[in-house]
């Protein structure tokens, strides 16, 4: 089995995290409290060193309405946009509207 289709436990709130998701190929953030980890350099490639925690800090709607949730690194500070996934808790979602 590839790292990008393992399932895994929430750095931040130490939910299971299953990896297959309705809406995204490459799971990247925990849908209860959509923290996530830095390990993607491109979608899905887990190549990057950092492994900081990713903060869920805004929402984005694109052009096309897909909304992304925007995650910023507490270690090394950079902001990455990730899919919403279909089983994201919608109240953690609503929470990070500004």
């Amino acid at each position: 089995m590839n790292t990008h289709e393992a399932s895994f436990i929430c750095i931040h709130c130490g939910a299971p995290v299953a990896a297959a998701a309705w809406g995204t190929r490459h799971r990247n953030h925990c849908p209860h409290c959509l923290w996530s980890r830095h390990v993607d350099m491109r979608p899905g490639d887990r190549s990057c060193l950092c492994r900081g925690a990713m903060e869920p800090i805004t929402l984005w709607q694109k052009e096309d309405g897909e909304i992304m949730v925007i995650h910023r690194c507490t270690h090394c500070g950079t902001i990455k946009a990730n899919r919403c996934a279909g089983d994201d808790d919608q109240q953690a979602l609503y929470d990070l509207v500004p």
